[in-house]
């Protein structure tokens, strides 16, 4: 391997932007070999637009012997033939979330990969935010002390129109509503900084805001593996929409993360601030956030493959945010609590 990473892009629909800004923020370490969709008006605009080269097939990416990797941002019912097709030829996957539209072909992703020995991460970048870090931190330090209680607030809002574009908010095509297609970024980052979740108890339906196939709104209470409890609050439906946040009570201290700001506030009257304030994609407008941090996730996933190291958000990683979201569901479907296993390995 050269010393930059030969990437191919799959997909150009509007949550390839800010992977586009990242990839050109990182051409030192990068070398984007083509991009390719469906489309190929798209895919001309696409690579037009960002300086790409817009390649003639997936089998021309799959085939390039100078293409490394690949980053697919297609709609999740398109993933498994993509992640087929890539692993078989060889090449490392990044792939943006979820892994696919329910935990058990999240896990045959998960195996194929593994088959093929390439690795398979996931972007779930707001574990790469410098204050999402130092809250991890403070955390795993002991700083915040015991921790009693986690609660996370997704109060974000989509207009009927996003709702409108064919397949958004279906099943067959997105695998749910707004736990797997917001929320599930924010529920991530609650497990890599809290731990395991072991129970749930959760309420979920659509409200008269959106007509959709599932669901925009979900309430649940939380039991941590550590003896913590926990609250969820997740919607799409709180105009005009406010930034995802998580808040942390320990017995040292508290701390909240909202909108690229860290606040701790200590038990000895102290109060530290980190960070500062930044869009989330809360409101109507879904892309409303710096790039910087996908930049740093896809430097992390680009060092790890070329150092033959791990990446350290991978699709094995993240079969727990899926687990935990169908126990959500099956919590509110089936009205009772709902216990959750520790992970399994793919079959």
């Amino acid at each position: 391997m050269s010393n930059r990473l030969g990437l191919a892009v799959v997909g150009t629909g509007m949550a390839a932007t800010p992977h586009a800004r990242a990839l050109n923020d990182l051409r030192d370490l990068i070398d984007v070999r083509g991009v390719y969709s469906r489309t190929e008006n798209s895919r001309a605009a696409f690579a037009a637009e960002h300086g790409f080269v817009a390649a003639p097939s997936i089998d021309a990416l799959a085939d390039d012997p100078d293409v490394n990797a690949v980053l697919i941002i297609t709609p999740p019912n398109q993933r498994h033939a993509l992640v087929t097709r890539f692993a078989e030829a060889g090449k490392h996957i990044l792939m943006e979330k979820p892994v696919e539209r329910t935990t058990q072909a999240a896990k045959e992703l998960v195996r194929i990969c593994d088959t093929h020995g390439v690795q398979l991460g996931i972007v779930f970048q707001h574990r790469f935010r410098k204050v999402s870090q130092t809250l991890n931190s403070l955390v795993a330090s002991g700083a915040l002390g015991d921790i009693g209680v986690v609660r996370v607030s997704v109060p974000w809002w989509r207009d009927q129109a996003y709702y409108d574009e064919p397949g958004r908010g279906t099943y067959a095509r997105d695998g749910g509503g707004v736990l797997i297609s917001q929320a599930i970024h924010t529920l991530d980052l609650m497990l890599a900084i809290a731990g395991p979740v072991e129970e749930v108890q959760a309420v979920s339906v659509t409200t008269p805001f959106h007509r959709m196939e599932s669901e925009d709104f979900v309430a649940a209470g939380l039991r941590f593996q550590t003896g913590a409890a926990g609250a969820l609050m997740a919607t799409t439906a709180s105009f005009p929409g406010d930034a995802d946040s998580i808040t942390i009570d320990g017995t040292l201290a508290s701390a909240h993360l909202q909108a690229g700001v860290l606040t701790v506030r200590h038990r000895d009257g102290k109060t530290d601030t980190y960070g500062e304030t930044s869009g989330t994609g809360g409101g109507a407008d879904p892309m409303a956030f710096p790039h910087d941090w996908h930049q740093s996730l896809i430097r992390s996933f680009a060092s790890a493959v070329m150092a033959g190291r791990p990446f350290e958000v991978s699709g094995r990683d993240v079969l727990k945010v899926h687990c935990l979201i169908d126990a959500l569901v099956t919590s509110s479907r089936e009205k009772r609590a709902i216990s959750i296993a520790p992970t399994s390995p793919p079959e």
